[in-house]
């Protein structure tokens, strides 16, 4: 029997969402990343300038969707930037693994047409993500190089409460917190709801922080609004005085914790707010929200091995077309890199 597939384009959000009616929405989508709300507005206030290439198959209702964006003559990147955990190729509809091999690689054979050059990242592979995208192109005829992007820490509760997991941190840590606690000078606040009050004390710390400058704080905010409307913010504030010296900004939905941003104030260091802000979150998303999963996103900053006990990779797949001479001279690159490395 022959499998037809349907395929289309979209170069703007209305259109795509129009074609994806809520397959692309909340309800749809178990991952934030995945979601239409969430790339429509990276791109309005982070990428604007970036031209998006959407492209979608289709077999009967299961679907396939790429979310790319121009980034030179030819070449195309994913539509996601340092505020992504993930990006992946979407799946909405009824699907097992081959559907979604086919619907890819349909996916793939249709962009060969706007494209010579697709990079991704980062790349999931506990789903399988990255693997199933590299075998989809390949099968359309592309050469793919595959390579690591980043580290992805995370903690699996595995039912635990959070004295259970506060026993196995570091002693270093246990003391720190054991100290600072004792001299009763930060007080904390766990916020679940959106207030301009609070959120403008999250942005007082983040100003005064180590952190270097916010690449969109409208995008932070509006993602801050939308998830406290769905019940998912967790934003932690902690002050002395009534002087905010450190914020935390998480969501919290379907069994996961997502730390997206967390600062303090480089003067307040010697009283460990950001340390003792951190304790209420973690214990807050355990006993309270009673979570699978915490992820602390990508990087791999010292402080973060002794919140986390696992590592996930990131991926990133360089994708070429062969049968055009823009492609040939980073085939042959990646190529000899990959020779030189076996050495």
């Amino acid at each position: 029997m022959t499998v037809t597939m349907n395929s289309e384009y979209h170069d703007n959000f209305q259109s795509a969402q129009a074609s994806a009616g809520e397959k692309l929405d909340r309800a749809g989508q178990k991952s934030l990343f995945d979601r239409l709300d969430w790339l429509s507005q990276l791109h309005a206030l982070c990428l604007p300038g970036n031209r998006p290439l959407i492209v979608r198959s289709a077999e009967n209702e299961a679907q396939a969707w790429m979310f790319l964006m121009k980034k030179g003559l030819g070449s195309y990147a994913a539509l996601a930037n340092w505020y992504n955990f993930t990006y992946r190729p979407i799946f909405t509809g009824d699907f097992d693994e081959v559907t979604k091999l086919a619907l890819l690689a349909s996916v793939a054979k249709n962009i060969k047409s706007h494209s010579h050059h697709i990079e991704i990242s980062p790349v999931p592979e506990e789903d399988n993500a990255a693997s199933l995208t590299q075998r989809a192109f390949e099968q359309a005829g592309w050469v793919v190089f595959k390579s690591k992007a980043d580290d992805n820490h995370i903690l699996s509760v595995n039912g635990r409460t959070f004295d259970q997991y506060w026993a196995e941190r570091p002693g270093r840590l246990k003391n720190t917190v054991r100290r600072k606690a004792k001299k009763n000078v930060v007080s904390i606040r766990v916020e679940t709801e959106f207030s301009a009050e609070h959120w403008n004390d999250y942005l007082d710390v983040y100003d005064k922080s180590w952190k270097p400058e916010e690449g969109n704080p409208d995008f932070l905010k509006s993602l801050a609004q939308q998830e406290a409307a769905a019940g998912c913010l967790r934003l932690g504030l902690a002050y002395i005085d009534g002087v905010p010296v450190a914020a935390q900004f998480w969501t919290v939905e379907n069994g996961e914790a997502l730390i997206h941003k967390l600062a303090h104030v480089e003067d307040a260091t010697k009283s460990s707010p950001g340390t003792l802000l951190s304790v209420a979150m973690f214990q807050h998303a355990i006993d309270v929200d009673r979570v699978n999963l915490i992820d602390f996103g990508t990087g791999n900053d010292p402080y973060k091995r002794e919140w986390m006990e696992d590592v996930r990779t990131r991926y990133r797949l360089d994708m070429y077309w062969p049968n055009n001479p823009l492609s040939w001279l980073s085939i042959l690159r990646y190529t000899i890199s990959a020779l030189v490395g076996k050495r």
